[in-house]
């Protein structure tokens, strides 16, 4: 009676052992383990499962495998909260990505010539590169505002093109000599951002070889480009060279990958394949609401990052 009690027993210990076993192993490999590339979540994405400090959402974050964060309204922060972001992330070997150092949609700033303008433009340039410093970035995003229509009719693409390119490199010369990239993000008209100057990735190269410096490259956001030119692979390929930093979106929707068209698990891998090691933003909402929509997000990000 005693032996066949310690054998049950036994058996029921060594059942659960295995089981825990292969718990934790697959909680090792799949849910913990950084990703193949560094995604960038941002604030308000897992604040349903993480609670609404920004400094326990970086946290729960980093538990999650992510290794990079981007924030587009870190300016606007308190520098108490930017230089706390900054500490936090540094003790959880994060790495920042963009913040708008500059984006003027729906205003003519960059392809009109208007000397008080460009000086704003260029403060804003100064004043980023002080943040820039707090919470150790190294990209910025840059919008150079909406094509100039003119008093008196639509000034000329080349001269627009132009004076993008003129304000640019003074743009280059402050952000150069602290090693810091301003990136430039062409947007979508038929969606999003009617009316910008910037939209594909091919004029995104042309101006970013005419200012000709390392402090001036492409965000190649993913969702945008799919929408206003499509060929992901041909036009990530094509414009290599050039691009500093990626972000994601699926389109329709503006979601996480896996909720429309676009093949994230052969873009991404190709993505790695070419060896690039920045930051790809997901600069997109939750298609779901509430701690299962968040954990959606990280389970669809560990689907098409399986390469």
């Amino acid at each position: 009676m005693q032996r066949r009690e310690f054998l049950k027993n036994s058996v029921i210990a060594g059942s659960t052992a295995a089981f825990v076993g292969s718990t934790t192993q697959a909680g090792e490999s799949d849910d913990m383990k950084p990703f193949h590339l560094k995604y960038a979540p941002h604030f308000g994405m897992f604040r349903n499962a993480a609670g609404n400090d920004p400094l326990d959402q970086l946290k729960f974050a980093a538990d999650q495998g992510f290794t990079a964060w981007e924030d587009n309204g870190m300016k606007k922060k308190p520098q108490s909260l930017q230089q706390q972001i900054a500490d936090t992330m540094d003790k959880l070997n994060m790495e920042m990505g963009v913040f708008v150092a500059h984006g003027s949609i729906g205003k003519l700033t960059f392809t009109r010539k208007d000397k008080d303008v460009w000086n704003a433009v260029l403060k804003d340039i100064k004043d980023s590169v002080e943040v820039a410093k707090r919470v150790n970035a190294k990209w910025m995003t840059v919008v150079p505002g909406n094509v100039d229509e003119g008093p008196r009719g639509r000034l000329a693409e080349g001269y627009q093109t132009a004076n993008v390119i003129e304000l640019l490199r003074r743009c280059a010369d402050i952000f150069e000599p602290h090693g810091m990239v301003m990136v430039l993000e062409p947007l979508n008209w038929y969606a999003n951002h009617g009316g910008v100057f910037l939209q594909g990735s091919p004029q995104a190269y042309a101006i970013c070889k005419a200012v000709n410096s390392p402090a001036c490259k492409i965000l190649f956001d993913i969702y945008h480009q799919q929408i206003t030119e499509g060929n992901l692979i041909v036009n990530i390929d094509n414009c290599w060279d050039e691009i500093g930093y990626f972000q994601s979106g699926d389109n329709p929707g503006r979601k996480e990958p896996g909720t429309g068209e676009i093949n994230y698990l052969n873009v991404f891998k190709h993505i790695h394949t070419k060896g690039f090691d920045g930051i790809i933003g997901m600069e997109h909402g939750n298609s779901k609401p509430g701690k299962k929509g968040d954990m959606a997000v990280i389970e669809a990000y560990r689907e098409v990052d399986r390469f």
